[in-house]
């Protein structure tokens, strides 16, 4: 596959791409709303940032308990019924005087079902698609993802204007409904993709099993920690401009939509592999101007500049499928997901504890500071061709020991 028309050409593929882009539209609005509600009511950089960003940090709980099942239900039940999960909950982030504890507690919960949902999807994806054109389909989802941000922010900010913070996530709940309501009439029911019963144990194993290889160790590094710490001066966006907050991630979401077109559809895939590391590079270096504590449309320009960079996870997943087995993809992908979500939850609260005793610009460039060093300390392992690093000649069952 060359083309993104012959991507939707194939006939599940609009119906993922209408769950998933209605899922990121519902989750940029209510946390937009969410963050808005808790910083109104308690003034705390750190709160705010954790109740936007909270379910990222949460995905460690469903990585460590819940991945066995991406592989082992069926892809249609478990997209709609999460999608249902995450209805019900943003409802309830919606009741009036909700303590901020509760409200935590919540987006805590949702944070780990979704780390199941991100590896349902992109597992269902792989099988989707034929092998060659999951990353042009993996590139549309999340240009799609970037599309709906910009709107999700834009109309997130217009409806806690119009609506108030609370009606806002009454509309991101009712989202959800649609998005359940496609995955359960638009895709086929096809079976799990590996036998047995999820469990607990089965994702530990399995999980053991993928971080035992060395060169996959090395791409989730690269996944997770440069693009994460970014999120984290993400996460500072509100306290550093109240009144254009929106704006800023609109123009965030604005920079991956042109990154993943540039590397998903233009670039050669030498070129791509060529570009993994500088991308990294571009998602960080510009943030080093809020130092300065810029005007607003220099921090806008170096917020859009900086977000062409996260095209680089393509790259990266290319990679990864390259060293994993296909009956393990749907878990090293939630894997994958799931890890860099945490990440950046992890990342949110740093950056809101830095801030608080300095100021969301100074933790905002000590974040892309780090962001680089990890990125440059990282660079020699991910050189080279990830099949030659794939011990093809052991038995896949036998990879974990061997590596």
């Amino acid at each position: 596959m060359r083309t993104y028309r012959e991507v939707f050409r194939v006939p599940e593929f609009t119906p993922l791409f209408l769950v998933s882009a209605t899922q990121v539209a519902a989750s940029t609005a209510s946390g937009l709303a969410l963050g808005t509600l808790v910083y109104a009511a308690t003034g705390s950089p750190l709160l705010s940032a954790l109740s936007m960003f909270g379910p990222s940090l949460a995905q460690v709980a469903g990585a460590l308990a819940l991945l066995s099942a991406a592989d082992r239900l069926p892809p249609r039940a478990a997209l709609s019924g999460l999608s249902a999960l995450f209805a019900l909950g943003t409802a309830a982030l919606a009741l009036p005087g909700l303590p901020v504890a509760a409200v935590l507690a919540i987006v805590f919960g949702l944070g780990a079902a979704a780390a199941l949902g991100g590896a349902v999807r992109y597992g269902l994806l792989t099988e989707i698609l034929p092998k060659d054109g999951y990353l042009l389909g993996r590139s549309v989802l999340n240009m799609s993802g970037g599309t709906m941000q910009i709107g999700g922010y834009a109309a997130g900010g217009l409806l806690v204007t119009a609506l108030s913070a609370r009606g806002t996530l009454l509309t991101a709940a009712a989202l959800y409904v649609l998005a359940g309501a496609t995955a359960r009439f638009g895709l086929s029911g096809r079976p799990a993709r590996a036998g047995g019963r999820p469990s607990v144990a089965e994702t530990w194993r399995v999980n053991a099993r993928l971080w035992s290889s060395a060169p996959r160790r090395r791409v989730y590094y690269a996944l997770w920690v440069p693009n994460g710490l970014i999120v984290g001066c993400e996460s500072l966006f509100v306290p550093y401009a109240p009144r254009h907050a929106g704006l800023l991630f609109a123009v965030g979401s604005l920079g991956m939509l042109m990154g993943d077109l540039l590397t998903g559809r233009l670039l050669p895939p030498h070129r791509r592999e060529r570009l993994a590391a500088p991308l990294r590079l571009l998602l960080a270096v510009p943030y080093l101007v809020f130092a300065l504590h810029p005007p607003l449309p220099l921090a806008l320009a170096a917020v859009a500049l900086a977000s062409i960079g996260f095209s680089a996870t393509l790259a990266l997943q290319q990679r990864l499928m390259a060293l994993t087995p296909d009956e393990m993809s749907g878990q090293a992908l939630g894997l994958h997901s799931s890890g860099m979500l945490t990440m950046q939850g992890v990342s949110a609260a740093l950056a809101g504890a830095l801030a608080q005793p300095t100021s969301p610009a100074v933790a905002m460039a000590a974040l892309a500071v780090v962001s680089v060093a990890v990125t440059l300390a990282l660079a020699p392992g991910l050189r080279g061709d990830p099949a030659a690093a794939r011990p093809s000649a052991v038995a896949p069952s036998e990879e974990a020991v061997r590596e």
